[in-house]
């Protein structure tokens, strides 16, 4: 029975032990499992991470080529806004040209009107007035058809012969001269001066002319003052003009000095002119007449010079 007992206090002691080391392996194994799960757990989480970084790193050159871009198109878009800009100016400037040059082109066509207007007008004046040198040297050649004076048949004027009018180098009037004068200025111009012609005629002209002997200055002196003894003879109501008519006359009476500027050549035995001058000719005062259709057509060359 003391064997037994024995026996049994040997086994309980074995029992003991052989838990405690069971228990002990068994922790042993929890803790290398814990660790097992943990590496696992922490290889899993760093795999994780660096999959996480390479998104990461991914996503950062694609964010830093959208930002790249942005910054381009940005760039683009403040070129295409500065380029925007400079058409819209050029528009701008293209639209205050086009509405001047419409604002000038309205200003031509006006002027343009006006000038047809004005031409219109001109012409009508000219119309009316047609024919009328002619009618006018008609009527002064039948006004001195029984007149040893002579009335040019292309432009109405007459001539006097200084040597007729003057002795040498004299602007006084001899008494014979006045005469012949007072014969021939009354018929002369009350032709001109009548209510038919009178509208149409622009001037009077008296001018002097002399031979090529002496200086041009002193033969220009010389020429005026014949022409405007003439002139004064005209004008003084003793020689047969009407206070009416001379007072029409010193509205249109000019009087010119030309010197020795267009003297008369002699003519050869078939009527041509040679360099020759005629002297006696050259001495001259001449009286003729300028009409309105001359200053109408210069009026119309200068409407056409525009």
């Amino acid at each position: 029975m003391r064997n037994k007992r024995k026996n049994r206090e040997a086994f309980a002691e074995h029992s003991y032990w052989q838990s405690y080391s069971d228990m002990m392996a068994a922790l042993l194994l929890m803790f290398v499992l814990l660790i097992a799960i943990t590496l696992s757990i922490y290889k899993q989480k760093t795999e994780d991470l660096d999959k996480t970084r390479l998104e990461l790193d991914t996503a950062r050159a694609q964010l830093d080529s959208v930002i790249t871009d942005l910054e381009n198109s940005k760039a683009e878009v403040e070129k295409s806004n500065e380029e925007l800009a400079a058409s819209l100016a050029q528009l701008q400037e293209a639209y205050a040209q086009a509405a001047l040059t419409k604002e000038e082109l309205n200003k031509a066509y006006l002027e343009i009107e006006n000038g047809k207007q004005e031409l219109a007008a001109t012409k009508s004046e000219l119309q009316n007035i047609v024919g009328i040198r002619t009618d006018i040297i008609g009527a002064l050649q039948s006004a001195f058809n029984n007149s040893s004076m002579k009335v040019d048949a292309q432009t109405g004027s007459i001539t006097f012969s200084s040597d007729v009018l003057f002795r040498y180098n004299s602007a006084t009037l001899t008494a014979e001269s006045k005469k012949t004068l007072q014969e021939i200025i009354p018929m002369y111009l009350d032709v001109l001066l009548q209510d038919q012609f009178r509208g149409y005629i622009a001037e009077i002209i008296i001018e002097g002319h002399t031979d090529t002997d002496g200086g041009y200055q002193s033969n220009m002196e010389l020429s005026y003052e014949r022409a405007n003894a003439v002139a004064d003879f005209c004008l003084n109501k003793r020689n047969g003009l009407s206070e009416e008519k001379i007072e029409q006359l010193q509205q249109i009476l000019t009087v010119n000095g030309k010197s020795w500027s267009n003297p008369i050549y002699k003519k050869d035995a078939f009527g041509n002119a040679t360099e020759e001058v005629d002297m006696p000719s050259s001495r001259r005062v001449e009286i003729k007449f300028r009409l309105k259709e001359d200053e109408m057509i210069e009026k119309i060359s200068g409407i056409l010079a525009h």
